[in-house]
């Protein structure tokens, strides 16, 4: 990867963000505290990070009028998303520090790309196949076994753009309602459990790991994260020695998180790589003496990352859908912290907003080194 940009920011300057959901809401909260400005960038006009800025632009990422007078406006640039548009990066990067590096972008908005990325770094993954026709499926499924997933190479999340495929038969419509001729076959894993590492990786090549989380799913929706996972010291170490090595070789600053399954007991597989702040990574918001969120706007403003401390163990539970309807009870309960992300309307699957539960331990929990 090639060298970022460094960048020294000083307390009044302004930190561009592209996307205008909850975590560019919450990155621009965490900026806010430490007397740095944000301007949000977003097509969306209800996007709820609009609502804790003065400076907003409500226009499309192709829109190059408005990327120039937004660049123009700002010192540095991020993202809450990883799927911003190359074109976007690459307008905004000839005028302005953007960081992460839009070459991290290219691999990791690329399943296959990512996945031949983390192979040679000689980092286990799940086995696959690159699929660009229906015939290239038959053979895929042929050379990777069944069952397997096949999923979109570009643009998927939260489950969307795949598809678990159990028998051979059927593989014509499968492809053709996935639509794509750009296409990952992925060996299903059997894990026992799903855990993530978000990390923090400074101008200095310095990272800071939080503690291994555990994630639940609901619908291949993010539900619940426990921090400690329930997995052997070393195993957690080698999870932080893998997303170590993960964000020196994209010489990358700013937060990233690193999925993983655990087979068999002792066996990790990366299975995404999220070049921003993360949801499994939102309990840090009063689960951990500094946030995701601010050591990301550390790093990307060349300040000192901070050592981190994790107050106890922690639960957060991401409030989907109609969750939202039961705030008021979550209010009530005691020991528990609720983050509402002002969006409009609830809809199924969407993230409205999270909880955090921390069981304060004797002493606080340092993440080993």
């Amino acid at each position: 990867m090639t060298a970022p940009s460094k960048v020294k920011l000083n307390p009044g300057d302004t930190i561009g963000i592209l996307g205008g959901g909850q975590l560019g809401r919450m990155l621009a909260l965490a900026a806010a505290r430490l007397g740095l400005k944000c301007h949000v960038y977003s097509p969306d006009p209800d996007s709820p990070a609009f609502d804790v800025v003065q400076r907003a632009t409500c226009a499309e990422y192709a829109d190059v009028a408005a990327l120039e007078l937004f660049a123009a406006d700002v010192d540095v640039v991020t993202y809450e998303f990883e799927n911003v548009p190359s074109g976007t990066a690459m307008i905004l990067a000839a005028r302005r520090p953007v960081l992460p590096d839009p070459a991290v972008l290219q691999i990791t908005q690329d399943r296959l790309a990512e996945k031949d990325f983390v192979r040679k770094l000689g980092i286990g993954t799940a086995d696959y196949a690159d699929v660009t026709s229906l015939e290239g499926l038959k053979q895929a499924v042929l050379k990777i076994g069944l069952p397997a997933v096949l999923k979109t190479r570009r643009f998927g999340y939260d489950g969307k753009g795949q598809v678990l495929i159990r028998a051979s038969n059927g593989l014509k419509e499968i492809w053709d309602e996935l639509g794509t001729h750009a296409a990952i076959l992925e060996a299903f894993v059997p894990f026992e459990r799903e855990i993530s590492v978000v990390a923090a990786r400074g101008f200095d090549g310095h990272v800071e790991c939080y503690d291994v989380t555990e994630n639940e799913h609901r619908d291949h929706i993010l539900k619940f994260s426990h921090v400690p996972a329930n997995i052997p010291d070393e195993l957690a170490a080698q999870a932080r020695d893998i997303t170590r090595r993960i964000a020196d070789a994209f010489d990358y600053t700013g937060v990233l998180a690193v999925e993983m399954f655990v087979q068999n007991g002792t066996e990790l597989l990366v299975n995404e790589i999220a070049p921003r702040v993360h949801n499994s990574g939102h309990w840090t918001l009063d689960g951990a003496s500094v946030s995701q969120f601010e050591q990301h706007i550390r790093a990307i403003a060349g300040w000192p990352l901070a050592p981190q401390q994790r107050h106890g163990a922690v639960t957060m539970t991401n409030l989907i859908g109609s969750d939202i309807e039961g705030y008021a009870d979550w209010l009530a309960k005691p020991g528990a912290t609720v983050h509402l992300y002002g969006k409009g309307p609830a809809r199924e699957g969407r993230k409205m907003g999270h909880v955090t539960e921390v069981r304060p331990a004797e002493k606080p929990a340092k993440t080993p080194v």
